[in-house]
């Protein structure tokens, strides 16, 4: 009997000391990270921030070598005088106060702002009515688009070729009115009277395609539902363009007039290859002056002195207009 009892308790013997065992024995089982405590959002927000300027550096690294530097050195230099070669000294304000002594700067600041008065109001009028025409009605409305923009993106040289010979005597123009009337036209290109608004028409059928494509845009854009309402509420074509279409496109139309502003006191190109600033100084702009000064008459200082008069004119007017635009522009 005691070899029977002792024989039952050997299992329960065994089983307790492998229990031990395994008890005592180190979990060698790969266990569980511990979670990572989590960034606080001020953290997030630096490490972000840091992201954001990393990859935002080659460019604001050019912008500052190439933008920024330059247009401060500009301010500097036109406080100088500073020959192309030669000596340079300052000069204080004596760039400025020669510059507006000088009758030719008066002048050249009086065609520039005879240039935007005329090319601005036509290159809108043109563009709108244009876009306002190209409704989804009419066909193959795609086709004009393409066509009327074309003259933006053709090289300007090229343009001058072709207006050239339209303008100069025997030309298109020329030989047209003769054939039709028997009247000789005047010499555009070297009459006083006729030269700016010679450029003027050229620079707007150059320039009205770009402006033309923002009003399409934006008149698609238009809800047709307020256009309906409008119609059936008796509004006519021209109230319901005026009263609906216009306010909806009112950020649009003031995008372009900004745009339009700025890259007219800016024109160079049509006068200096059409005319070369004449007959006389009668079509000589003010970027065209700042180019004669600082490279023909190599007084770089009294050019820069120019450009930051240039930049202040522009600076005034789009103040102006941001600050008129509250009155007619109508956001969302």
């Amino acid at each position: 009997m005691k070899n029977v009892a002792d024989a039952s308790r050997a299992p329960e013997s065994s089983e307790v000391s492998t229990a031990s065992k395994t008890a005592n024995t180190p979990n060698t089982q790969h266990t569980p990270n511990t979670p990572r405590t989590p960034e606080s959002p001020e953290d997030e927000g630096v490490r972000r921030s840091w992201w954001g300027a990393a990859f935002a550096a080659p460019h604001s690294i050019g912008l500052a070598i190439f933008t920024v530097v330059p247009i401060l050195a500009s301010l500097a230099v036109s406080f100088m005088s500073w020959p192309l070669i030669g000596e340079r000294s300052w000069h204080g304000l004596g760039n400025y106060t020669q510059l507006f002594a000088d009758p030719v700067f008066r002048t050249v600041i009086l065609n520039t702002v005879g240039f935007v008065v005329l090319y601005v109001p036509l290159n809108l009028v043109v563009s709108l009515g244009l876009a306002a025409w190209l409704t989804p009605r009419i066909r193959h409305r795609q086709i004009f688009r393409v066509l009327f923009f074309i003259p933006t993106v053709t090289p300007i040289v090229a343009n001058v070729v072709v207006w050239r010979m339209l303008y100069q005597p025997d030309g298109l123009i020329d030989a047209t009115l003769r054939s039709t009337v028997g009247a000789q036209a005047p010499n555009f290109l070297a009459d006083e009277k006729w030269a700016m608004f010679a450029i003027v028409a050229m620079s707007v059928w150059q320039g009205f395609g770009y402006n033309m494509l923002i009003f399409s845009a934006a008149l698609d854009a238009v809800p047709e539902n307020l256009v309906e309402a409008a119609q059936l509420d008796g509004a006519g074509p021209w109230q319901t363009f005026w009263r609906i279409k216009f306010p909806a496109i009112s950020p649009s139309v003031f995008f372009a007039t900004m745009m339009t502003l700025i890259t007219s006191f800016q024109v160079f190109a049509q006068p200096f290859l059409l005319t070369k600033g004449g007959p006389g100084t009668s079509t000589e702009t003010l970027v065209q002056y700042i180019y004669n000064t600082g490279f023909q008459n190599q007084q770089l200082g009294l050019a820069s002195a120019g450009a930051w008069v240039l930049f202040v004119i522009i600076l005034g007017i789009t103040a102006v207009q941001f600050l008129g635009q509250k009155r007619w522009v109508h956001y969302g």
